[in-house]
């Protein structure tokens, strides 16, 4: 058994276990799904409690990992489509750097993390359909990728502003912001190139999860209602991405490495 293949299986499936839960904490739709649909009509509520047992449901058994492989595909399939259908067209239309950036490069990375999930010790699919789908899998860690490109320009093109988010009681903010964006870059070049893929991804995964111990979960003890819950989802997601690098650090060298490592 892969101990980081397993945890990185657990992680992901928590972390959208996490965001299931908290759509019967606040009304309407998460952004983080479908971008708008916070304050739909009372009698639409069911939409997002069948959203809420959905991720739940998901979460649990990519957790459990049993028999996770074909919803974890339809899952990522789903979130590419959230992507394309959902957040693009309200980023693109809002123009500019807007409030959509964060979600719409999130939703394409826990769809490449969907798609990972469903490659590890994947079967054979008995469904044609599914075996044209299961193509998809390793399409997966590009669109994580994306996003920790995306966000390590971030980084730096809002140096000023990201800086302040780091907890008052971390010194040098700054510094840890520029040293962050390059991790983040880094890993997406790693990604892509093929470039010591299993090394870089395992330090991504820890600096993830110290972000996720030292960043995220202060915030969310301290400010558990904050935008509607918001923190709580930045720690949710961000076990989610923890996970896919622990995954990706064990897959994702094995599709044609161009270095041995």
């Amino acid at each position: 058994m892969n101990t980081c293949m397993t945890l990185g299986r657990i992680f992901f499936g928590v972390g959208i276990l996490g965001i299931g839960v908290l759509h019967f904490f606040y009304p309407g739709i998460r952004p983080i799904i479908i971008p708008g649909l916070t304050n739909i009509p009372p009698d639409l509520s069911f939409i997002s409690y069948f959203i809420a047992v959905l991720l739940i449901g998901t979460g649990l058994w990519v957790t459990v990992g049993k028999k996770f492989n074909g919803i974890s595909l339809l899952m990522g399939i789903i979130f590419l489509l959230l992507f394309l259908f959902g957040h693009l067209p309200r980023f693109l239309s809002a123009g500019a750097f807007n409030n959509y950036w964060v979600n719409t490069n999130k939703v394409l990375a826990l769809s490449g993390g969907f798609l990972a999930v469903s490659t590890i010790n994947a079967p054979k699919p008995g469904h044609k359909i599914m075996r044209l789908l299961a193509k998809a899998g390793p399409i997966g860690m590009y669109f994580y990728a994306i996003m920790l490109y995306n966000f390590g320009v971030g980084h730096f093109n809002n140096l000023e502003g990201i800086s302040n988010i780091v907890p008052k009681y971390i010194p040098f903010p700054k510094f840890w912001t520029f040293l962050g964006g390059v991790a983040l870059i880094g890993s997406a070049i790693s990604i892509f190139s093929k470039y010591m893929v299993k090394k870089i991804l395992l330090l991504l995964a820890l600096n993830l999860f110290i972000w996720l111990l030292l960043l995220h979960l202060y915030y969310t003890i301290l400010f558990p209602h904050w935008n509607e819950g918001e923190n709580f989802m930045g720690s949710s997601t961000c076990l989610c991405f923890c996970g896919t690098a622990l995954i990706l650090s064990q897959t994702a060298s094995k599709a044609g490495s161009k270095v041995q490592e």
